[in-house]
């Protein structure tokens, strides 16, 4: 499988969201709309870029294959027809959901598909992994998507994170500032 964008000509651009758990075969898929989504040029066509604050990587197959391998945690996939619109990495950690590597391919965003992705992850952490709280860190320096998390529910819980500087696996930072900080919402 890889990853493309939907096609208006065959109706896949209408047809309905369709998800599953993400197997071996699709790491590669994943890496590409992850990197899509937050990195270089093409991530600039969505509002959830990180182009301006880091450079480099945002995952890699290694990092994807743990996740895919860690008990109790799975990367969550959206198919509109035969293309991977999205994905997520929905676990259990330190006693509650984990909400991580949100990617919606960036001429779908603020299509509503977000808000899809977003609820199935939820469900799957408290129907499948018996979790009462979702989790997730996100940079703090990006009000508008932290501002789009409170409106679905979540709340700054005021713990703060230091971003990690010198460790490439998070991206290489463009600026001084940067940390992360946890969101949480009761399910």
């Amino acid at each position: 499988m890889s990853w493309q964008e939907p096609n208006k000509a065959d109706g896949g651009w209408q047809a309905p969201l369709v998800f599953r758990a993400a197997t071996a075969d699709d790491v590669d898929a994943i890496v590409a709309l992850v990197e899509s989504a937050y990195r270089g040029h093409a991530s600039r066509a969505g509002w959830t870029t990180e182009a301006d604050l880091l450079d480099g990587r945002r995952t890699n197959a290694g990092d994807v294959l743990a996740n895919l391998r860690r008990p109790q945690s799975q990367v969550l996939l959206a198919f509109r027809g035969e293309a991977l619109v999205a994905c997520a990495h929905v676990a259990v950690e330190d006693g509650a959901g984990y909400f991580g590597m949100f990617s919606v391919q960036p001429t779908l965003q603020r299509s509503g598909l977000g808000r899809e992705v977003l609820a199935e992850a939820e469900r799957i952490a408290r129907d499948d992994y018996g979790m009462a709280v979702m989790r997730m860190t996100v940079i703090d320096v990006r009000d508008e998507l932290i501002a789009w998390y409170e409106r679905r529910g979540y709340t700054r819980t005021g713990l703060k994170k230091p971003f990690p500087y010198g460790d490439e696996r998070f991206g290489i930072p463009l600026r001084p500032d940067l940390r992360f900080e946890v969101l949480e919402k009761r399910l």
